[in-house]
């Protein structure tokens, strides 16, 4: 079955660098080069894939410029501000920022992006390519309100749409683990209720033992 994200990275360029790093055979199995005719596969987002991206609290975001530079820009914003909207397509609210416009901009002249979301606790990581759209937020309001996070009092500005093309699981390796304050917050829940408990304790033999309140 053709692997979609591997056959659209894998120029002649790539093979040749696979070629000659010995790594042609292993990678000729899963992008397709064997078996051109066969149904695509990593195209669709399924179950893990949603519940991924809806964790999610931030991305990056590539494209290109009509003068060929590849442009690399952080997206930030409330867990689940990337949405799923469908099995083959995210959006999201875009609000105002530096008003330099650097990747609306790209877009309008290339619309293929790559995006690159990171889980780093979990050491996990999602690429994902596909074409994107950028609508004025007053020309498509009930986009733009579907898109908007609640409770968020930034004004939407645009309507952000990508159509998926195809995407990937990277391996874990080299990925360094880093917490948020949520996160760690989370992780610490343990070690705090076992404080709590052990207080406790403390305060109850000192009490049996006469050196103390309760």
């Amino acid at each position: 079955m053709l692997h979609k994200y591997l056959e659209i990275a894998s120029t002649p360029a790539v093979k040749g660098a696979r070629q000659h790093y010995g790594s042609a055979g292993q990678y000729a199995r899963i992008d397709g080069t064997l078996d051109p005719g066969a149904p695509p596969r990593n195209h669709l987002l399924g179950p893990e894939e949603e519940a991924f991206i809806a964790r999610s609290d931030a991305f990056y975001l590539a494209s290109v410029s009509e003068t060929g530079w590849p442009y690399l820009q952080f997206r930030g914003g409330p867990i689940g501000f990337l949405k799923v909207l469908d099995s083959k397509t995210l959006g999201f609210a875009d609000y105002r920022g530096n008003r330099q416009y650097i990747t609306t901009g790209n877009v309008a002249g290339n619309d293929r992006v790559s995006l690159f979301l990171m889980d780093y606790a979990h050491q996990r990581r999602l690429k994902i390519f596909g074409h994107m759209h950028v609508a004025d937020a007053t020309a498509d309001t009930a986009l733009a309100a579907r898109l908007s996070v609640p409770g968020h009092d930034a004004r939407v500005e645009r309507a952000v749409t990508i159509a998926i093309v195809a995407f990937d699981w990277n391996c874990p390796q080299h990925i360094t683990p880093r917490f948020s304050e949520a996160e760690l917050a989370e992780w610490l829940e343990p070690v705090k209720a076992r404080l709590t408990f052990l207080e406790d304790e403390n305060r109850r033999l000192k009490h049996r033992l006469g050196q103390g309140p309760v």
